[in-house]
Parts: C-alpha cells; sequence; structure tokens
C-alpha cells in the first residue's frame, strides 16, 4: 500500500505540474517581441524599441565630413563632426521623454516617445506603434550680424512630429516606416539647413538584418515629400558589446536631428557619403522589475 500511495501522489504531481507549465506558457503567448531594433535610435531615426520605466537611454552621435576629401584629409575626419548628446527617460513603460543638443547650429531639442502598441510573439498584434514630437531651439548667437539683424527667439524655433510602425518578419528581419514632419517657424538663410520652406514632409525607412547574434546590417532612407532637397541614404552596422550599441554607418546627410533631417542638404549617394557613429547606453536607475 505503501508503494501504491506513493506512486499515486507522484502521478498527481506530475500532473499538477504539467499543468502549472502550461498555464505558464499560456501567460507568456501575449508577451511583446523583444529588440526589433537595437537601440531606441537607428542610424538617426527614433524606433519603437521602449525604454522601461526608471531607464535612461543615453547617446552620443556623430557626423564627419565628406569622404571625397581623401586620405589627405582622412576621409573627412579632419573636416569637424556635427555631434549630438540625448538623454532619455522612461517616466513608464510606454512614455519617455527625451533632451539633445546638436552642434550644428547649437541646436536644443526636447523630445517625448510615447508606444501606442507592441508586436506580440503570439501574432494578435502583428506590428509595433510609437508617436514621437519635439519642439527645438536654435541657440546660435550669430554675433557675426549687426543686434539688429539677428534671430528673434521665436524665429529660433523649430519642431517635428513622427509616427513610427514597425514589424519583426523574423528573428533576423526587422523594418520600420516613419512618416514625419519638420516645421521652422522662419528658416532663415544664416542657419545650417538648405531648405526655405516653414514645413517638410518625408518618409522614414529603417532596416535590420541580423548577422550574428550581437551584430546586424542597418539601412536607412528618408525621402522627402514635399520639396526639392535630395533624399538621405545611409547604410551601418550595429554591435551590441559589453551593454553598449555601436552603431557605424555611411550617411548622405550631416544632420542628427528629425528637423535638420528633413530641412538640411542631403548628398549624393556614392559621391557625398559620410563616415559616422553612435553610442548608445542604457541605464537601469531603479529596481529593474521581474517579468
Amino acid at each position: 500500500m505503501k508503494t501504491s500511495g506513493l506512486l499515486l501522489a507522484l502521478f498527481f504531481g506530475i500532473i499538477s505540474y504539467s499543468n502549472a507549465q502550461l498555464e505558464r506558457v499560456l501567460e507568456n503567448t501575449n508577451q511583446a517581441v523583444d529588440l526589433i531594433f537595437h537601440a531606441p535610435r537607428h542610424i538617426n531615426l527614433m524606433t519603437v524599441e521602449p525604454l522601461e520605466k526608471k531607464t535612461m537611454h543615453f547617446a552620443i552621435m556623430h557626423t564627419f565630413g565628406t569622404l571625397d576629401g581623401g586620405i589627405e584629409n582622412l576621409f573627412g575626419l579632419d573636416n569637424g563632426a556635427n555631434i549630438q548628446f540625448s538623454f532619455e527617460f522612461g517616466l513608464s513603460d510606454k512614455l519617455s521623454l527625451g533632451a539633445a543638443r546638436s552642434s550644428r547650429d547649437k541646436f536644443y531639442n526636447l523630445y517625448g516617445r510615447y508606444h501606442l502598441l507592441e508586436q506580440t510573439q503570439n501574432g494578435n498584434v502583428p506590428i509595433s506603434v510609437s508617436l514621437a514630437g519635439g519642439a527645438g531651439v536654435i541657440s546660435n548667437p550669430y554675433s557675426f550680424l549687426p543686434a539688429a539683424e539677428r534671430p528673434e527667439f521665436v524665429d529660433r524655433l523649430a519642431y517635428s512630429a513622427q509616427v513610427m510602425i514597425a514589424r519583426k518578419f523574423s528573428n533576423k528581419f526587422s523594418l520600420q516606416v516613419s512618416p514625419m514632419l519638420a516645421y521652422f517657424n522662419n528658416p532663415r538663410q544664416i542657419y545650417l539647413i538648405e531648405g526655405t520652406q516653414n514645413l517638410y514632409l518625408a518618409l522614414g525607412f529603417s532596416g535590420k538584418l541580423k548577422v550574428t547574434d550581437r551584430s546586424s546590417l542597418t539601412l536607412q532612407w528618408i525621402p522627402n515629400l514635399n520639396s526639392d532637397l535630395r533624399n538621405n541614404v545611409g547604410i551601418g552596422w550595429d554591435v551590441e558589446a559589453g551593454g553598449h550599441v555601436f552603431q557605424m554607418y555611411f550617411v548622405t546627410s550631416q544632420a542628427l536631428n528629425e528637423q535638420y533631417l528633413l530641412a538640411g542638404g542631403n548628398g549624393v549617394p556614392g559621391e557625398e557619403f559620410r563616415l559616422g557613429f553612435n553610442v548608445n547606453r542604457i541605464f537601469a536607475l531603479g529596481q529593474k522589475k521581474r517579468k
């Protein structure tokens, strides 16, 4: 009898464990797809990759001069860089706010991202959708101009907005489409942009093709929709290493923030490519939640 009782207890124990495992699997089938992109920024564009609550994304972005200077100018490195520092903080798992500063025209930018939808592993939600908006100011003093000719504060303001729609089609391939707009209150000729319009419309395309567990080939294309400015093209390589995401790329524009990406000049692919690289780091400032 003792042996039979032990066998019966073992049998029901196995059944209970199996049911618990099945319930756990069922609970996890609606989990969000992770790592659609390696970081909240992809070459120059923002992505749908969210920040968890109380985490901060710090990014340093650089673009240099054009490659056509050859070895004499170290393929553009001697011609100076446009540098942007940005900090973005997760107020919740859906909402994050950030601040950035670009050296081009000494541009300060405040921005936010809100994640409406996250693609799920079971396919019930097939895409991720995020919104982003920003407002910035050109702080260059333009001291070479007479005081009366310097731009007023309201003339220095520029805004951006975009919708980011992305899908991870497989473990290797992800794609994002980003309808974008930028608006300049007064696009003065002294600003380092080529556009003369107030409003700019564009589509941003971001692609990631995973090559190894921690590296991917990346692509960027930003065609302008309502201006004669050339399109922005980029190709790069993302690498995850030691808690950082390093992004090295060739791109046709020196601009880094959304407003200047749409209104700035874009070089001709193959003729005016320039080297760029980003360093991304995400810090957990609070206790990391358990999933």
